[in-house]
Order: C-alpha cells, then sequence, then structure tokens
C-alpha cells in the first residue's frame, strides 16, 4: 500500500490548527447564570480541555494538540515534583510548555451523581434556604446574595471583637490593641450596638441561610444563661408544635428558674411570657417571688397587673397573683388604717371597672370578698355597690351571693366559723327584717328570678326562722293549684317550690305532694326526675 503524502498530512494539521483560531474568534455570549459564568472560567483556564471536546476527544486532536493537551494537564504534577522525569525529559517539557505559555491555575471540574445520572461540574455552590442550587441564580441576584454574606461577615467580626472585649473587662485583662494597654470598658452604648448588630445578624442569617435567632439568642445581656429546651418523652404520640418566640423566651424561663435567679431582667421575662401565655401559672408564681426579693413596690406591680387584667379578664391566675400582693402589702400596711382605708378604695375601684366589663365575672367576685375580709371593709358603702348591681340586673347571681357574705359574715354581727347555711342566732332580727323586706322587693320585680327565692331561703335559715313565715308572700304568685287547669295561674315555679317545702316543714304532706306533683307535670316537667325525689324525701 503506497504512503501517504506529506502534503495531505500537513494540510490536515493545517485544516486542525485553524479551528481553535477560528473557535477563539467566536465572540462568547455573556453568560447570565453562576453556572454559566463557572463554566465559561473553565474554559479560559483549560483552552486545550474545550479544543478536546469540539474536536470529539483525544483522537482527533492533532499530535501538536495533544502535546499541548497533555503538557497543560501536568504542569501542576510536574512542578510539584509528583511526576518525576529525566533531566533531559524535563527541560524539554518545560521549554515546551515556556512556548505554548498555558494558563498556570486551572479550574477543575468534579464529576456528581444525582438521580442515577452523572453530570459534571465545576463548582457545588450549595443551596439556599428553600432549596434552590446557588448556580441557577442570574448574576445580579447572586451579587446580591455575596454582598449580604460579606455584611454577615464582617458583622461576625465585630461581634467577636466585642465579645473578646467584655470578656476583658470582666477579668481585667488589659487590651493590647487599646491605646492606653488597659482594660477596656463596655458601656451601655456598646452593648445596644452589639443588640442592633446581632439583630442586623439575625435578620442576615435567616434571609440567607434559614437559622432563625429568636430576641434573647441576640440579646448580649442573656449570653451567660444556657437556655433549657422543652424535652419531649420517647415516643410521644403527639408533640406540642410550639410557636419558635414562644419555644425560646420558654427555654431561658426554664433556664433561670434552675438558677433561682431573681433580678429586674427575670421581671422583664415573666412579664413577656405573661403576654404570650397569661394562663401559665408557674410564671405567675415566680414573678411574686421575683417582687418579693427584690421588694418591688406593689403599688408598681398592680398598676402593671391593672392592665393585663383588662386584656385578659376570664384569667384566673390574675387573681391569685393579685392575692399574694395583697397579703404581701397588707403586712406592712396593717398598721397604718389610713393607708388600709386608701388602698382598698382603689382595689375596690378597680374590681368596679372590672364588673363593668363583665358583671358576673366570678375569679373578680371571689377576689372581692378575699378583699373584704382581708382589709375589713365591712361597711355601708360596700353593701350599697351590691344593691347597685342588683338595681342593675336582678337576676346577678354574684351580687345577691356578695350581698349575702356581706351581711352574714359581717364579724360585727356574725359567729365566727358559721356556716353559711346553719342558723347563726348572733344576727339581729333587725338586720333579717331588712334583708328579708328587700329581697322581697325584687322578688316582686322578677318573680321567676331564682337568685331572689334562695336568698331569702337563705335569710329564713340564718335567722332561724320557718319557711312558713314567708308563706303569705310566696302565695301571691300562685292560684288554684290543682284545682283544674282553667284556675290554675302560676306566675313562678320557684314560688311553687318554696311553698311545698313550707308544708313539708308544716306537716302538710298532701299539700306539699301535690305541688309537686304539679311542677313535674305541668310548670317544670324537664326536671319530673327531681321532683319526684323530692316526694320521696317528704316520705310520700
Amino acid at each position: 500500500m503506497p504512503a501517504k503524502s506529506k502534503a495531505s498530512s500537513k494540510a490536515k494539521e493545517a485544516e486542525n490548527k485553524s479551528k481553535p483560531a477560528q473557535s477563539a474568534a467566536e465572540p462568547q455570549q455573556p453568560p447570565k447564570t453562576v453556572n454559566e459564568r463557572s463554566t465559561q472560567r473553565f474554559y479560559q483556564t483549560n483552552p486545550h480541555e474545550r479544543r478536546r471536546e469540539e474536536a470529539g476527544g483525544l483522537h482527533a486532536l492533532t499530535p501538536t494538540e495533544r502535546q499541548s493537551w497533555v503538557n497543560a494537564s501536568l504542569v501542576r504534577r510536574v512542578a510539584n515534583r509528583e511526576l518525576f522525569l529525566t533531566n533531559k525529559a524535563e527541560r524539554e517539557f518545560w521549554k515546551q510548555v515556556s512556548r505554548e505559555s498555558p494558563p498556570i491555575r486551572r479550574l477543575e471540574r468534579k464529576r456528581t451523581t444525582a438521580a442515577g445520572s452523572e453530570t459534571t461540574t465545576v463548582y457545588d455552590w450549595g443551596k439556599d434556604k428553600n432549596g434552590r442550587d446557588l448556580g441557577e441564580y442570574p448574576l445580579d441576584q447572586f451579587a446580591v446574595r455575596a454582598a449580604r454574606q460579606a455584611k454577615l461577615t464582617a458583622l461576625e467580626v465585630l461581634h467577636r471583637r466585642f465579645l473578646q472585649r467584655r470578656d476583658f473587662a470582666r477579668n481585667g485583662v488589659a487590651d493590647v490593641t487599646a491605646a492606653d494597654g488597659r482594660a477596656p470598658e463596655i458601656t451601655q452604648e456598646d452593648i445596644d450596638e452589639e443588640r442592633q448588630r446581632r439583630r442586623e445578624m439575625a435578620a442576615l442569617r435567616k434571609d440567607l441561610y434559614g437559622d432563625k435567632m429568636g430576641p434573647y439568642a441576640t440579646d448580649p445581656e442573656w449570653d451567660d444563661v444556657v437556655p433549657i429546651p422543652a424535652e419531649e418523652p420517647e415516643g410521644a404520640l403527639a408533640t406540642i408544635a410550639y410557636p419558635e418566640d414562644y419555644a425560646e423566651v420558654m427555654s431561658y424561663l426554664r433556664a433561670i428558674m434552675v438558677a433561682e435567679e431573681y433580678s429586674p431582667r427575670c421581671l422583664r421575662l415573666t412579664e413577656h411570657v405573661i403576654s404570650l401565655n397569661p394562663a401559665h401559672y408557674t410564671v405567675w408564681l415566680y414573678r411574686f417571688k421575683i417582687v418579693e426579693a427584690l421588694d418591688i413596690p406593689v403599688i408598681d406591680e398592680i398598676e402593671w397587673l391593672n392592665e393585663v387584667s383588662l386584656e385578659h379578664i376570664k384569667n384566673y391566675q390574675i387573681w391569685h397573683h393579685r392575692q399574694l400582693l395583697l397579703d404581701h402589702h397588707y403586712e406592712r400596711i396593717k398598721g397604718t388604717p389610713d393607708e388600709v382605708k386608701r388602698f382598698g378604695r382603689a382595689e375596690t375601684e378597680f374590681l368596679t371597672r372590672m364588673l363593668e366589663e363583665d358583671a358576673k365575672n366570678y375569679h373578680v367576685w371571689s377576689y372581692r370578698q378575699y378583699l373584704v375580709r382581708k382589709l375589713g371593709l365591712w361597711n355601708l358603702q360596700e353593701l350599697l355597690s351590691t344593691q347597685n348591681w342588683i338595681e342593675e340586673d336582678v337576676r346577678n347571681n354574684s351580687a345577691w351571693s356578695h350581698r349575702f357574705f356581706l351581711v352574714f359574715s359581717d364579724p360585727a354581727i356574725s359567729t365566727a366559723g358559721s356556716h353559711a347555711t346553719e342558723n347563726d342566732p348572733k344576727v339581729p332580727a333587725e338586720i333579717l327584717d331588712r334583708e328579708i323586706k328587700y329581697t322581697q322587693e325584687k322578688t316582686l320585680l322578677a318573680p321567676q328570678n331564682q337568685a331572689a327565692w334562695n336568698y331569702l331561703r337563705g335569710v329564713l335559715v340564718k335567722g332561724g326562722r320557718k319557711l312558713a313565715t314567708a308563706e303569705a308572700f310566696a302565695s301571691q304568685f300562685v292560684k288554684g293549684v290543682g284545682e283544674g287547669e282553667d284556675k290554675e295561674e302560676v306566675r313562678s315555679t320557684h314560688a311553687l317550690d318554696f311553698l311545698a317545702e313550707a308544708f313539708a316543714e308544716k306537716g302538710q304532706k298532701e299539700d306539699a305532694v301535690k305541688y309537686l306533683d304539679r311542677l313535674a307535670e305541668k310548670w317544670d316537667p324537664v326536671r319530673a326526675g327531681y321532683w319526684k325525689y323530692r316526694k320521696h324525701q317528704i316520705g310520700a
């Protein structure tokens, strides 16, 4: 077979040599994404690799191009003595490298496997907080992110410097970077700057990486506290998904409670917890301990408590805290009657404001009874206040109950320890007559009001009087009982009940049974079972 002519071989080599020049002459499109820019930079530092890929492999390159590709690939290994050549070979190698002048710094590509397919990447830029590949970011968007990362880095440097200076100040260590060489002093301005710096750092971390830092983690004042997170039991079926802010503040609360710290910052922390969860009884108890330990004026604490009470009207823990404050404050003012009166007046004024929001608030009325007993407010003004509430709503059972407490628990006219449902011979007859008359007047306004009838029963029992003494009053609300549908008229089922009990008390069982039957059959069939039980009680 005849040998190929040298002219044809040289022509092919000349043609191949012209291809890189042509490729280089073609203008490159500017990159749009980070990955595209990385790819362009890779080819800029690996020009022979681009030629190899365009030609379709090493076998398609000319001998000169193959040699240049090999030389560029071996430059770093030969320079680092990872590949040893003879002196002659090494001199020849560096002579060729000097003539070709390949880029000394070369980017590398990495092979990665994702979703079962192998790909090559110049650099893995990672993912953002939403799982998006940073390499797919447009260049302008990536530049903004890079600027934020640079700002975060600068803030972290200043943050570490603050921590170092604070440690120096605490330990009295001289700061060699200071002009005078003395231990630094941390001023309030420094702390405020650090607090603002941490807020900015938290915002940047959240924006860049999705990391969330609460207000306590970013506050220098709490650096010395190691928060204690909530521990869910192993294998819990349903863990509680606490809001992040609440979980953080509770972790700090646990830490300071374990340390038994009672300080102004702890007081502020309890206020924050209460604003998030006012029903958290533990934090209320801890707050009272802080008030005691710091000797905080009770009046100041009550002013704050009033605002919280108006925001959370039905909260029980508020009123237990107020009761503890009352006991604590009373020990200081009990020797000064004017102070007691002044405090009692302020408290009743606020309680009146609370009852205007909800006239039947059980917690308010319970505290009011405790206040009366503690401060000795057995006076006409308090009695008239119950009258006002009853005038406003005659069915307000809480007001009736408070009135009964005021009248029949007053140490001046009652026996100490006397039960509410037992006779108390110490109660004056004129008090009994006054209350009976008052109750009957209010019953006429609303005969079907059970609160007034219960009050009447209680007054009679306290005075040791028979129910029959009020039989005439109760009879005006019922007519023709058992005499037929046409003649029977009942304006109050409670009057029927009252009369049935009065008849049983006098031994008139037939009349008592008749009234109870009419309640079960006609006037209150919903509670028929109860009325039958009452019949059984009287032996019918």
